[in-house]
């Protein structure tokens, strides 16, 4: 489904069984029958082309507030907007929002956020106090949406396209690697942060940082995030 649908595609479950829906056109029905060996098709609802908003929700950690532009934040929050149309994270998963929140308990410094996606947590940063703020990111796409979302929000971060497994990363007072857990462990002895926050992974894992012992965890909806302290 990837392959015919880049664009992407919804899941159903049906009775204990998945169906795969795409919307497409006379050609991409003909694709499915030719992967398939069958499809069926039925005309779609009238607003179909904004259902993928109602899987975008804002957000509340703490005094922040991460929603999509359509929405209104609270006058009393600090406003993260984030474009679901950029992808690389809205704030909504559990992983984000336990970075948001090891986030609120730290001294203020200066932060380094590997894998930044979107840039939520690099904005949240930000606003919070913390600078100065870099955000990188392997992908050229990810470091496209986290300027974009930095210029929209109006926040003063920098944000550069590197590979955190072979580039030079500066020291800093914390750190935030929000990825999976394996890339987590390889990053960890190259960091030079006072404190670091991982997430990422599953309440099950517990990736080891070289150099650092884990002082804090934060558990929601089965995954984890640590807090780790240079020794």
């Amino acid at each position: 489904m990837l392959e015919l649908f880049p664009g992407g595609f919804e899941e159903i479950e049906r009775g204990g069984s998945t169906e795969l829906v795409a919307y497409t056109d006379p050609a991409g029905e003909e694709r499915l029958w030719h992967a398939f060996g069958g499809a069926s098709a039925t005309d779609v609802e009238t607003g179909w082309e904004d259902r993928w908003r109602d899987f975008h929700r804002p957000v509340r950690v703490g005094p922040l507030w991460i929603g999509p532009p359509w929405e209104r934040a609270p006058r009393d929050a600090l406003a993260v907007v984030i474009d679901p149309g950029r992808a690389f994270g809205t704030g909504g998963h559990a992983t984000t929002r336990l970075c948001l929140e090891a986030l609120l308990d730290l001294p203020r410094g200066s932060v380094l956020d590997v894998g930044c996606g979107s840039g939520v947590l690099s904005l949240a940063a930000a606003l919070l106090g913390f600078g100065p703020v870099l955000a990188v990111d392997v992908a050229e796409a990810a470091v496209a949406a986290t300027r974009a979302n930095a210029v929209a929000n109006r926040v003063d971060i920098q944000v550069r396209q590197a590979d955190a497994l072979t580039a030079d990363l500066p020291a800093v007072d914390v750190a935030l690697v929000n990825i999976a857990p394996d890339a987590v462990a390889e990053i960890g002895p190259r960091l030079r942060a006072q404190l670091v926050v991982t997430s990422g992974y599953l309440a099950a894992d517990a990736p080891h940082l070289t150099a650092y012992r884990r002082v804090g965890r934060r558990e929601r909806d089965g995954w984890a995030a640590d807090l780790h302290e240079r020794v």
